[in-house]
């Protein structure tokens, strides 16, 4: 078990004009040990704080006492959101994407969390295959409200089965206690054809709707599947079972509305375009709760495009109003942005296969026929992954090699973390004319509107 580990000092804060550093390792404060960021949170809130730290370069611990007001920010961010180690996932999925990268990627991209607390604090799905009677008083007496739960059936046998886990078969009794608590859940499920599809998907529908009936939502997303998997049960759906899901989903979304008043299961936008039919729009979405797995993302996308902001505000998750919580994960910071070098040339926007024929039909409809969509097609996965978030650099550096001079692309900034593609290779690897913009409807047409200003100024 490490402390929390100092990453940054806002200057002129409470800690920081009280002399603690970067790099200061947290050991305790008014004499507890925090085990993860949220407890951390709970102890910086007193007016008095009594830190025990641990600097690199010294032998001895020091202690700080700090003075602020109650409820004002410490002015720390940590460098982990967990400290007694993340609890990692002992479940052995068929389906599960970690499993289906290739070697030589960075060693982050291969962890497998299974941790509520990262549920809480990211909206990461967890299984509660390792969750405890102690993780469930420690949810209810923090409020840990909302959890994300991969549900994928309610079969217990099957589910066992999917999870390669015995403990699959009981686990979603969690789910029910943390409900019967009155914890706010989201759950998926991730259909594997000729697995947990067909009867077994009605079977699934049928006890979310009698046995766990207080879920906020339940989305349903079609399997991922890369050139990588090693599994041969695993294949990518046909046309007719996306629609069949579809059909499905759109039944007992309706069931779901007689019952209470709201769908509560949810088709992702992937299986609407899996099976040739539109997503749903902005007036017939109830939420964008799970917008980040799929369900409303073009619809809010679109949105955003049309009225320069409207329904733009996406995610799930809590980092942001915890104290000190490190942008992690998904949520890492995407790019640096700064002056753009290119600021001139045809725009030319690029994006996954799935976004665009969407993406086209939106620009023409807004009046930016002259502008290129260019669909990059994934050969770094293959398989059926078409989602412009998991293009990588070598992807993209393929799609514009020949494109020319005199063509800026537009590359959305959700296919990079930290600077970085998910291959590895930087921006300036790809040695194409290339400006990155926010993945939202409102930055790409504000970018658009600066792109096409400047060529008409210069004309």
């Amino acid at each position: 078990m490490s402390g929390a580990i100092v990453s940054s000092v806002v200057t002129g804060s409470p800690a920081g004009e009280s002399g603690v550093l970067t790099g200061d390792e947290i050991l305790s404060i008014n004499g507890r040990a925090p085990t993860d960021i949220i407890e951390y949170q709970q102890l910086i809130d007193g007016d008095t704080l009594d830190l025990v730290i641990q600097r690199p370069d010294e032998a001895l611990q020091r202690r700080i006492r700090i003075t602020k007001g109650v409820g004002e920010r410490l002015g720390l961010t940590i460098e982990s959101a967990v400290f007694d180690r993340i609890r990692t996932c002992d479940n052995h999925c068929s389906f599960c994407f970690i499993y289906q990268l290739p070697k030589g990627m960075r060693r982050s991209l291969y962890v497998k969390d299974d941790d509520f607390r990262l549920s809480f604090l990211y909206g990461n799905y967890t299984t509660l295959t390792r969750f405890t009677e102690f993780d469930l008083e420690r949810v209810i007496d923090d409020n840990l409200s909302p959890l994300y739960v991969s549900i994928h059936t309610t079969n217990p046998e099957l589910r066992a089965s999917m999870l390669r886990n015995p403990r699959g078969a009981s686990s979603l009794r969690w789910l029910r206690a943390l409900l019967d608590a009155g914890v706010e859940v989201h759950g998926q499920v991730v259909v594997c054809p000729g697995v947990n599809d067909g009867d077994a998907l009605v079977s699934t529908f049928d006890d979310v709707i009698t046995l766990y009936p207080e879920l906020a939502t339940v989305s349903v997303v079609p399997l991922g599947l890369s050139d990588f998997s090693h599994e041969p049960d695993m294949r990518a759906h046909t046309t007719a079972e996306a629609a069949a899901v579809v059909d499905l989903v759109d039944t007992y979304g309706s069931l779901c509305r007689e019952l209470f008043g709201r769908q509560l299961i949810h088709a992702s936008d992937e299986y609407y375009l899996l099976a040739h039919r539109d997503p749903p729009n902005a007036q017939e979405l109830e939420s964008l709760d799970q917008a980040e797995n799929g369900v409303g993302l073009v619809a809010a996308f679109s949105e955003s495009f049309s009225s320069f902001g409207h329904m733009d505000t996406l995610g799930s998750g809590f980092f942001q109003s915890v104290d000190g919580a490190p942008a992690w994960g998904y949520r890492a910071p995407r790019y640096s942005f700064g002056p753009d070098a290119a600021t001139s040339g045809r725009p030319s926007v690029l994006t996954g296969e799935y976004a665009a024929p969407i993406l086209r039909h939106l620009l023409d409809q807004h009046g930016y026929d002259a502008v290129d969509v260019i669909a990059v097609e994934n050969k770094y996965f293959g398989g059926n992954i078409k989602v412009a978030g998991l293009l990588t650099g070598s992807d993209v550096q393929r799609a514009t090699r020949d494109g020319g001079e005199d063509r800026l692309y537009l590359l959305p900034d959700l296919c990079l973390s930290e600077d970085l593609f998910l291959d590895g290779l930087r921006l300036e690897d790809v040695k194409a004319n290339i400006v990155v913009v926010p993945t939202s409807g409102d930055a790409l047409r504000r970018a658009l509107d600066d792109i096409m200003q400047k060529v008409t100024e210069a004309q």
